[in-house]
This record gives C-alpha cells, structure tokens and sequence, in this order.
C-alpha cells in the first residue's frame, strides 16, 4: 500500500478538504458554476488544471474539482482526491454523439466504456470492463429521469485523441480510426467523450465509487444522415449539472 502523502502533488488540497462526494467537470471555469449549486460555496485553490470549490448538500461536504481534458489529468485528479478521503466521484462533461437517436442538448448517462485510452491500460488488462459504480449509475439514472430532459443510458467511448475522432481522414492510421467507429456504431455505443474509461477504471483500481453524465453538444452521425445541420449544437450543461447534484442528494440518503 502507498504512504498517504499529507499534501498530493497536483491539486490544491489535502485530507480534511475534500468531501466525501465529488463532482468533476473538466473545465477549471465550470467549477464555480457547479459550487453554486451547492449551498455555502467557498473557493479552496487552484494549480494548473485543477481547480477546487467546496460547498454543502444536506450537510454533507461536496468537492467540486477540475480535471482538465483527457484521462491522464482525469487519473491524477481521482488518484489525489481519494488520499484526500473522498468516496464517491461524478463526473459532469460534455460529448459527441454516435447513435443516431442522440440529439444535440439531450443527456447521456455512461453504463460503461469503450476503452479506446492509454490511461485505463495503465491500471487495468484490456479485458476489463470500465463501468460505473452500480448505485451511483442508478441514481444518476434516476436523477435524469426526473430532469424533463431527454436522456439515454449507454455505453460511450472513451478516445485519447480529439482530432482523431474529428479528422480521422488525416491520420496516418486513417484506415483502423474509420473501421473501429463504424465497430462503435454497430454496437449502439451512444456517444463519444474522454474520461469516463479513466475515471471508472481507476475508480475500480482505488475502490471509489464513480459515475458519469453528459451533455450532448451535437452528433456528427446525424449530421452524415441529413438529419441535422452543422450549427445544431448545444453548450448548456447546466442540466447536466443539475442531475448531477440530484444524483448526490440521492446518494447521501444512504
């Protein structure tokens, strides 16, 4: 087992900071928007791609932290707030949908993930599966029932590169890209996105409990079938957010 280390090397924390529930946005200006969800939000610190606010939900202490893009950044975030004594982590981020039933501005709730990462690898065989902890998928399930929003539960894939998913047709690996999407598709996998393998499969590795919801910002596959236009895209994730704070609320009850 790995000495606690009192102070993490990369986010602005340390035990005795950090709640038990977590909520990670990628983006480090998301943060204060997601802390004012909660109640009594305060600012803790911030270094590099990790910022931190806490705030209060039915008493309970709630960390909101930054991971920046990607699952490199995503692991270390997860990795330090556990030595810090956090138990449950939700992530809150934005996506690309695949299925063509996934329309700009709807919701989608991860039941597991492609892992098309090199972080996951690092933690896990490739046969392991990356999924979510079964109650906090439930609630966040749950949570974007109650939301009026459209949402689907699924499972999405996890990519390192962005411009490899977006201009796959000037990769020197052109060929393997396309025939591995068309795969996804096939599969119903609902959308693409970059953390959520990390996240689940570290959470795995440590023995927190973790789960994931985004935001649908457009699909390209709908656009490909006529049945959207280019500049159909959608960058509220404040639903999202809020599910994500339902889904806490649910949780805590116990």
């Amino acid at each position: 087992m790995l000495k606690f280390v009192e102070k993490p090397f990369h986010i602005p924390a340390e035990r005795g900071l950090i709640g038990k529930y977590c909520i990670l946005p990628g983006a480090p200006e998301r943060v204060e928007q997601i802390a004012r969800e909660l109640e009594a939000p305060v600012f803790i610190g911030s270094n590099r791609e990790f910022t931190i606010w806490n705030g209060k939900l039915n008493g309970n202490l709630v960390s909101v932290c930054s991971t920046g893009i990607g699952g490199p950044s995503t692991a270390i975030a997860a990795e330090e707030l556990a030595d810090c004594g956090a138990e449950v982590m939700i992530r809150v981020g934005t996506c690309g949908g695949i299925d063509t039933r996934v329309k700009s501005g709807d919701m989608v709730v991860a039941s597991g993930a492609v892992r098309q990462d090199g972080t996951s690898h690092e933690y896990a065989p490739p046969e392991f599966p990356a999924i979510p902890d079964a109650r906090v998928l439930f609630a966040l399930a749950n949570a974007a029932g109650r939301s009026g929003v459209p949402s689907h539960i699924g499972v999405v894939q996890s990519k390192d590169s962005f411009y490899g998913q977006h201009s796959p047709e000037r990769m020197p690996v052109a060929s393997r890209l396309a025939e591995q999407w068309e795969a996804w598709k096939r599969l119903g996998v609902l959308a693409s996105e970059m953390e959520a393998a990390a996240l689940f499969t570290v959470g795995a590795a440590r023995g927190i409990a973790t789960g994931a919801i985004f935001h649908v910002i457009w699909n390209q596959e709908r656009v490909r079938a006529g049945l959207d236009t280019v500049e159909n895209k959608s960058y509220d994730t404040s639903a999202a957010i809020r599910v994500a704070v339902d889904a806490i609320r649910e949780l805590a009850k116990g």
